[in-house]
Parts: structure tokens; sequence; C-alpha cells
């Protein structure tokens, strides 16, 4: 039932009820009675829940006991895969109906709206089963119905029987030829399914999209904090395998005849008024063209230095460092460990009105006021090196070089900073001792990478626990690793927290990333090392004796503090060998 046809007692007797057990205001009631009038085809538990005049966990136990009905918490219930075969999937999603168990000739099935009473009677008569409903999350429901009928299910169906529709805003115009390939990719049903698989994406704030073309499936994986979730999808996506990687090519203007090699493209769109950017980078593979999706939201993009993981000794060190008026700093690290974001966060520390910044990049990210960003072109030899060189005579104060890949960009970086700049970039090392010897590696001298290099930050990002359902416990000493501190001497900490699994955090028991660090400051010492070539481990061994707190180390603070867990730790780092 829609919320327009409620009688004034039905309204009242369930607002009277949420007022009574002060859910609900009474002096909210005109309001709710107006936003009701604004959206006459939802009903009107939905309405209060999504304006916000009472949340779901209060609304759902009140409207459960009016009904009579049984409430459950599908974050809890086991679902029966024979039910989820036998059931009309185009139903499913349309009516948002989750069925969850069969016996007897009678079929339990989770529903959000109870006054829907006809979307009952269609079920009872498609299946010929007596159709016992429960009351249920609609988030819930909605998460199941993906989970067990795939991402994209509906329109995956739609497709076979030509419905049209279309979602997702793009903010460039595409351009595609006549031929047939390219005019199946721009059917609606393909693009509304596109589409569909990015918003899921962007919606679950993931990273990367991966599509990955089987032999005899496609199957697409979503890169979660850190993580690879594989999403559950409908076997009928595999006819429409071709459609969809052209589809992406349109939409990345890339060429869609070329088949042979690899392609390089973006898209920019924008989904529930969020501006998204994304990189796509397509690799032919023995059985198909496989596409992994960057994933760059700007709306939840904050670079702040503060924000990024740091204890206070790190943050106080880090900036120290780079208030330096000339030198280099390093970040290192792994693909994706967050180099990016803490590099964009110290020049927003250093940024002023007085300091020129220019950046260097391939590609650039995230386009930041105050800055000067190149894109860099190396097809048409505007190399790393060959903006160095040029953007010298543009007066910088502060130069950031997106990656230190070679001699002659390297060269380029010591150039810069010895002629009385301060320059930031990155390294893929493991460490921050290995960033010295993998610029002598490289071909720069020795007692250049010492006069130069003011310090090196290395950092790898963790799963931080999920507040919603943090707990505390109590850790046995066989569940520790033998660094964990305190674990030698039996004065380890009696309390550490995990994360119990909730509806915020999908059960996965963490929200959110955080970065784990070490920084590693150049010192005298180090630099008389450094100049004879002296070994990584050598120079780790100096550094810890100056009070370098290793990645290891670090994470295992971040631990005892509560924010994230020792599996997480263990899973990025190595234990220190010293």
């Amino acid at each position: 039932m829609a919320a327009s046809s409620w009688g004034l007692g039905d309204l009242m007797n369930l607002v009277r009820i949420l007022v009574q057990n002060g859910v609900m205001k009474e002096t909210d009631v005109a309001r709710l009675q107006e936003a009701i009038a604004t959206a006459p085809n939802k009903p009107l538990h939905a309405v209060i829940i999504e304006q916000n005049f009472a949340k779901e966990e209060d609304v759902l136990p009140v409207l459960a006991d009016q009904f009579g009905m049984e409430l459950v918490d599908l974050t809890k219930a086991t679902v029966d895969p024979e039910t989820v075969r036998m059931m009309p999937s185009k139903l499913v999603h349309r009516r948002n109906l989750m069925p969850l168990s069969r016996s007897n000739g009678s079929l339990i099935v989770a529903t959000g709206d109870p006054f829907d009473v006809y979307a009952i009677d269609e079920l009872q008569t498609l299946t010929g089963l007596h159709v016992h409903p429960v009351l249920a999350s609609p988030r819930e429901i909605t998460r199941l119905i993906k989970t067990h009928f795939g991402v994209g299910g509906e329109t995956v169906t739609a497709m076979v029987q030509e419905r049209k529709d279309d979602a997702i805003e793009l903010l460039e115009e595409l351009e595609a030829d006549d031929s047939e390939i390219a005019k199946q990719a721009q059917e609606a049903s393909v693009v509304r399914l596109v589409n569909e698989i990015l918003m899921e994406a962007a919606n679950e704030q993931a990273s990367d999209i991966h599509v990955e073309p089987e032999e005899h499936a496609l199957r697409i994986r979503y890169r979660i904090d850190g993580l690879l979730h594989t999403q559950n999808l409908p076997p009928e996506i595999n006819r429409f395998q071709s459609a969809i990687i052209s589809r992406i090519k349109i939409m990345a203007r890339l060429n869609i005849a070329e088949k042979r090699l690899p392609q390089d493209g973006r898209i920019k769109m924008r989904v529930n008024n969020r501006e998204i950017d994304v990189r796509v980078s397509i690799i032919p593979m023995i059985h198909g063209e496989g596409i992994v999706m960057r994933l760059l939201d700007k709306s939840r993009m904050v670079f702040n230095l503060k924000n990024i993981g740091f204890l206070d000794d790190t943050y106080d060190g880090f900036r120290k460092m780079i208030a330096r008026p000339h030198g280099i700093v390093l970040v290192t690290g792994p693909t994706g460990s967050g180099k990016s974001t803490t590099l964009y966060s110290a020049l927003n520390e250093v940024k002023e009105e007085t300091t020129k910044i220019i950046t260097v990049e391939d590609p650039v990210e995230y386009q930041q006021e105050g800055i000067s960003q190149i894109q860099i072109h190396p097809k048409i030899g505007l190399t790393f090196a060959a903006c160095l060189r040029s953007i010298l005579r543009h007066d910088p104060d502060v130069i950031l070089i997106g990656e230190m890949r070679d001699f002659e960009t390297a060269e380029a970086g010591i150039q810069a900073s010895l002629t009385g700049h301060l320059v930031f970039s990155t390294l893929h090392t493991n460490d921050a001792p290995s960033a010295f010897t993998r610029l002598i590696d490289m071909g720069v001298e020795p007692f250049l990478v010492s006069s130069t290099v003011e310090g090196v930050l290395a950092q790898r990002l963790v799963r931080t626990i999920c507040s919603a359902c943090k707990e505390e416990y109590e850790p046995h000493l066989s569940e520790l690793p033998a660094d964990f501190p305190g674990v030698a001497e039996k004065n380890y900490p009696k309390i550490l927290y995990r994360g119990r699994g909730c509806r915020k955090c999908h059960q996965s028991g963490f929200k959110g990333r955080t970065g784990i660090h070490e920084l590693m400051v150049n010192t005298d010492q180090l630099k008389d090392l450094i100049v004879q070539r002296t070994n990584a481990n050598a120079l780790r061994a100096v550094a810890l004796k100056n009070g370098m707190v290793t990645l290891r180390q670090d994470g295992w603070r971040k631990v005892t503090a509560g924010v994230t867990t020792i599996e997480e730790v263990a899973r990025v780092t190595a234990a220190d060998l010293f």
C-alpha cells in the first residue's frame, strides 16, 4: 500500500506508537505528512526511515507488531539454495522479495513492505505454494538478492526480454562507429547492465572492478578495503560478455575493434551526485579481454595528513621532514598502499599562497586547487625526466614526481633538490632502508643519494575495525605472534579488540582502512654508510638504534590501540628479523 492510501487512523496509530516510544517527535507529524504527499508511491514506514524521522531498527519492530508478523534479522538467516533456484528472479527483483525456505507446501519469504499484498498474491500464483511473509530490513533484502541472484540479475533477465532503461550520468560525450559490435554495445539493456555494475561498485565503496573472462564464464570482482570480493552473477551474463566489454571500451573512448593490444582509458561519471573518475586498463587474455577499472571517488577523498593513520611521533617526524626547504622525501610501498594519498596530503600541508607547487604524474589522479599538475605523455616524448627539465624554469618551490622509476627520472629529481627545491616522490620498495639501495642500484651516485634524500616513509594499508560492532576480547598467548609486544616476557595486553560483524560492515568486522608506517630519517651516521654502499640490512640496524619504528611495530601499536587486528597486521607485513 502506498503512503497516500493510508487512512488517517492508520497513520496516527503508527506515528502515535513511535512518538510514545520516544523515537519520533510530535512536532515532526506535520512535516511527515508533507513528505508523504511528495512520495505517494512509497510505504509510510519507508518515508519515515528515508526522511530520518526515525531509524529503521526502531520502526520495523512496531510495524511487525501491528501486522502480527515475525521480524527476521537477515544477517543471521539461513537461505535454502533449492528455494532460491525455483524462484522467479524477475519477481524477486521487481517486488524486493527474498525467499528463505520451503517446507510442506509453504514458502517463507522476507518482505520489507507488509502492505504490498499484491506481491504476495503474485508469488503464490507463480509458485503454487502458500506464501508466509516475514518482515525484514529492505536494505538487507536487497543485499541478499544481490548475493543469491547476482549483481545485475534483474537487468540480465530484462536483457533477454529486451527491456530498456538507463542509469549513470556520463560527464563526457561518447563517440561510437556504426559497426555491428558498436550497435550491440549501445543497446539500452547492455548500457543498463554496465551502469549497474559501476553503480554497485561505487555504492560498495570499491576501489577497483575486475572483469575477468574465463573459458565458460565471466567473473566480476570488486576490491573493497583492499580485498577482492567475487560478485555472484546470473549465468546468462556470459552471452553478453562481448557487448559488455565493448560498452566499457566506448565509455572509456577506446578502440572497440582492437582486441590484440593493451589499451588504457578513462571514464568520467556521476553517481548519486558524486563525481567519480574511472581509470580503465584492458589487456588481452587467453579467453578474452580482461578489464580492471580503478574508481577514484572525489567526494570521499580528503587529503589531510592527520587523517591517514599517523601516530603522534610519526606525524611529528614526517611533518618536520616535509617542512625542510630542500631535499628529497620518498614514500615507498607496493601498488595500492596509499602512497598517492600520503603525498597529496603532504602537499596540502605545505601549500601556501607564497609557495609554487608543480606535480608530474602518470596519471593525474586527483585535481588539486592551488597546485600546478602535469600529465605525462611518453608516446610524444613528455616523460618524467623531460617534464622535470622544463618545470625548473617555472620557478617551483615544491615538486612532486609521481614515481622515480628509472635512472633518468631519479637523476632529474636529485638535480632539482640540489638546486634548492623540495622534491616528493615514490618508489616501489618493501621497506624504508631499501629505498636508498634502490636508488644506488638505478645508477645514482651514493654521495648524491646520501646528501639529497632527507628521509623515507614506508607504508601499508590495513583494514580498521568496524566501530558499530567493535568488541573487547581476551587474547590467548598461543594466538599471539612471537614478535607481538610483551609476548616474550608474557606481559602482553590482556584486552584487545575485534569486530563481531554487522550490517554496516557486511559481517566482515572491518570498515575502512588506515595506514601503518615506517619513518626513516637520514642522519650523519646513515649518510656515511650510504656513501660506502652499505646494504639495506645494515642501514636498518642503525636506523632501529636511532629509534625507527618498523611497519610491523607500528601495526602492533595500532592493534593495542584498538584500531585494527593482529590478523590484519600479519597479513600485510613480514616479521621483523633483527
